[in-house]
Protein backbone atom coordinates (compact mmCIF):
# COMPACT_ATOMS: atom_id res chain seq x y z
CA UNK A 1 0.00 0.00 0.00
CA UNK A 2 1.42 3.36 -1.01
CA UNK A 3 1.26 6.62 0.90
CA UNK A 4 -0.61 9.62 -0.42
CA UNK A 5 1.67 11.90 -2.39
CA UNK A 6 1.77 15.63 -1.86
CA UNK A 7 0.69 18.04 0.80
CA UNK A 8 -1.40 21.16 1.24
CA UNK A 9 -0.05 22.90 -1.87
CA UNK A 10 -0.56 19.96 -4.22
CA UNK A 11 -2.18 20.78 -7.60
CA UNK A 12 -2.02 24.56 -7.10
CA UNK A 13 0.41 25.56 -9.85
CA UNK A 14 -1.99 27.93 -11.60
CA UNK A 15 -3.91 28.91 -8.50
CA UNK A 16 -0.90 30.21 -6.56
CA UNK A 17 1.12 31.61 -9.48
CA UNK A 18 1.83 35.35 -9.60
CA UNK A 19 2.73 37.75 -12.41
CA UNK A 20 6.43 37.72 -13.25
CA UNK A 21 7.17 41.20 -11.90
CA UNK A 22 5.47 40.44 -8.59
CA UNK A 23 7.27 37.20 -7.80
CA UNK A 24 9.05 37.15 -4.46
CA UNK A 25 7.72 40.54 -3.38
CA UNK A 26 5.84 40.88 -0.13
CA UNK A 27 3.34 43.70 0.29
CA UNK A 28 3.86 45.17 3.77
CA UNK A 29 0.58 47.06 3.46
CA UNK A 30 -1.31 43.76 3.19
CA UNK A 31 0.89 42.03 5.79
CA UNK A 32 0.06 44.57 8.52
CA UNK A 33 -3.56 45.21 7.45
CA UNK A 34 -6.12 45.67 10.23
CA UNK A 35 -9.69 44.39 10.04
CA UNK A 36 -12.53 44.95 12.45
CA UNK A 37 -15.23 42.52 13.55
CA UNK A 38 -17.95 42.18 10.92
CA UNK A 39 -15.81 43.22 7.93
CA UNK A 40 -16.58 41.36 4.71
CA UNK A 41 -13.37 39.84 3.33
CA UNK A 42 -12.30 37.81 0.31
CA UNK A 43 -9.99 34.82 0.82
CA UNK A 44 -7.07 35.10 -1.61
CA UNK A 45 -3.85 33.25 -0.79
CA UNK A 46 -0.61 35.19 -1.24
CA UNK A 47 1.87 32.51 -2.27
CA UNK A 48 4.89 34.41 -0.91
CA UNK A 49 3.83 33.93 2.71
CA UNK A 50 3.20 30.43 4.00
CA UNK A 51 2.03 31.34 7.51
CA UNK A 52 -1.65 31.38 8.33
CA UNK A 53 -2.96 30.31 4.96
CA UNK A 54 -5.99 28.11 4.41
CA UNK A 55 -6.76 25.03 2.31
CA UNK A 56 -6.90 25.74 -1.44
CA UNK A 57 -10.56 24.66 -1.66
CA UNK A 58 -11.57 27.89 0.11
CA UNK A 59 -9.82 30.16 -2.43
CA UNK A 60 -12.14 32.92 -3.65
CA UNK A 61 -14.74 32.49 -0.89
CA UNK A 62 -16.22 35.51 0.88
CA UNK A 63 -16.62 35.57 4.65
CA UNK A 64 -16.96 37.78 7.71
CA UNK A 65 -14.33 38.52 10.36
CA UNK A 66 -15.44 37.01 13.67
CA UNK A 67 -12.57 38.08 15.93
CA UNK A 68 -8.83 38.57 16.11
CA UNK A 69 -6.70 35.68 17.30
CA UNK A 70 -3.10 36.73 17.87
CA UNK A 71 -1.83 38.11 14.56
CA UNK A 72 -4.47 36.22 12.55
CA UNK A 73 -8.22 36.57 12.21
CA UNK A 74 -11.08 34.12 12.53
CA UNK A 75 -13.13 34.25 9.34
CA UNK A 76 -16.57 32.66 9.14
CA UNK A 77 -17.48 31.28 5.71
CA UNK A 78 -20.33 29.23 4.34
CA UNK A 79 -19.24 25.97 2.69
CA UNK A 80 -22.42 24.66 1.02
CA UNK A 81 -24.77 24.22 4.01
CA UNK A 82 -22.19 24.29 6.80
CA UNK A 83 -20.63 27.36 8.37
CA UNK A 84 -16.92 27.03 8.98
CA UNK A 85 -14.39 29.15 10.83
CA UNK A 86 -10.92 29.56 9.34
CA UNK A 87 -7.90 31.11 11.05
CA UNK A 88 -6.25 33.30 8.40
CA UNK A 89 -3.29 35.69 8.38
CA UNK A 90 -4.22 39.20 7.11
CA UNK A 91 -1.88 38.89 4.12
CA UNK A 92 -4.34 36.35 2.65
CA UNK A 93 -7.40 38.60 3.09
CA UNK A 94 -8.81 41.43 0.97
CA UNK A 95 -11.66 43.79 1.71
CA UNK A 96 -14.83 42.98 -0.17
CA UNK A 97 -17.56 45.51 -0.97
Amino acid sequence: MSKRKGGLRRRTRGKYSRPQRMRGKLSLRNYFAEYSVGDKVLLKTDSVTREGHFHPRFMGKVGFVQKKRGVCYEVKIKDFDKEKILIVHPVHLKRYQ
